[in-house]
């Protein structure tokens, strides 16, 4: 199979979709690997690199998308990239489509089968390309938080480990998953005092506060929890997911009166619409805006900032299933793997996964091959 990979393209978006050492892997098993000429520079990966890896370099993303069997990336095509899709390509990458009607229409003009990254399963029902970006996105979350935090950015001024004699900022994530977890975790380790509001009350989360009992406050999620802690909170991290489908709002735009000026809401959820009524999308660029005195942080590429970091957790995660759908063709592959084929979201002009379909009001077409 011709794996193509093409230099992503959204604002202040440096990680490629393949490292170095991946391509090679590729290679070894006898699969042509193209690259876009720079398309790991950013972060330190040169096109000698992959060229010493057994990757042919090309000159433009046309070249890619014209000559790949299946296209390889991180972030969902841009429109002129899903304009450049046939009907014989497999899109590999993350799709996050129940937010992205536009997207969603591009991809089925296409006729393209695009598998998303983040509606793959695991054996117990996790989602394991979702995971490693989840993680860093979670902690990245309250690192940019505190940044937002200071006067200076425009912020109440509070730093999140308080001082001698001070109390430390208060710190809300709503969600209990690898998100809510991670940012939690690295809230607490700089001292903050921490609220988590989950729909359930697991043994995960329940042993994960006795570990830091003096700090950390677990509690069902509600309207009416969510109110009182929004009265107190410095940070709140909206960190609510549901797989495929668009994120709950969970936080309106009234509520917001509730909160502190200055204060920070840091939607983690926005590639799948973001769980504050308030919620838009925004850039490494320009990451905040202000509704009613309230910070709003909502980049949609958070990882994107620690490219290299990313790109090789997320290889480390994605390289099983290119390997698999190289070696096997995707229908092989998918019918010898129901958590491989939870992640087909669109085929042949029509929408393959039930929670995008009911999120963007498609009639939900099951796949037989």
């Amino acid at each position: 199979m011709i794996i193509g990979i093409p230099k992503e393209i959204k604002t202040h978006e440096y990680r490629v979709s393949l490292t170095p050492t991946g391509a090679k892997t590729l290679s070894s098993l006898g699969h042509q690997v193209i690259v876009q000429s720079k398309a790991g520079s950013a972060i330190g990966f040169s096109d000698q690199d992959y060229q010493t890896a057994g990757v042919d370099i090309v000159d433009s993303a046309q070249i890619v998308f014209g000559q790949a069997d299946m296209i390889v990336k991180v972030k969902e095509p841009q429109p002129n990239e899903c304009k450049l899709l046939n009907k014989n390509q497999i899109l590999f990458t993350y799709l996050h489509l129940s937010a992205d009607p536009k997207q969603t229409e591009l991809l089925l003009a296409s006729g393209a089968t695009c598998i998303a990254y983040e509606t793959i399963t695991d054996d117990n029902g996790r989602l394991p390309l979702l995971q490693p970006m989840s993680e860093i996105a979670g902690r990245m979350s309250i690192q940019s938080g505190a940044h937002h935090l200071e006067k200076t950015q425009g912020g109440s001024g509070v730093l999140i480990s308080g001082a001698t004699g001070v109390n430390p900022a208060q710190v809300l994530v709503l969600g209990g998953g690898v998100v809510g977890m991670n940012a939690a975790k690295v809230a607490l380790g700089m001292g903050a005092q921490v609220t988590i509001l989950n729909r359930s009350l697991s043994k995960r989360l329940t042993d994960f506060q006795q570990q830091h009992t003096s700090q950390l406050s677990i509690d069902l999620s509600s309207q009416a929890n969510i109110e009182q802690q929004l009265a107190t909170a410095d940070l709140v991290i909206g960190a609510a997911l549901v797989a495929g489908a668009s994120a709950p709002k969970l936080i309106t735009r009234d509520m917001l009166k509730l909160m502190k000026k200055g204060s920070i809401l840091a939607d983690v959820s926005i590639d799948q619409g973001g769980c504050f009524e308030t919620s838009k999308v925004t850039t490494h660029d320009q990451p905040t805006y202000v509704i009613d005195g309230i910070i709003h942080y909502c980049v949609g590429n958070m990882p994107g900032a620690v490219a290299q970091t990313a790109t090789l957790a997320l290889t480390n995660a994605t390289l099983p299933y290119v390997i698999k759908i190289a070696n096997e063709g995707y229908q092989q592959a998918m019918l010898s793997n129901q958590n491989l084929m939870n992640g087909l979201n669109i085929h042949q002009g029509k929408v393959a996964h039930q929670a995008v379909a009911e999120s963007l009001g498609y009639q939900y077409n099951p796949v037989s091959f």
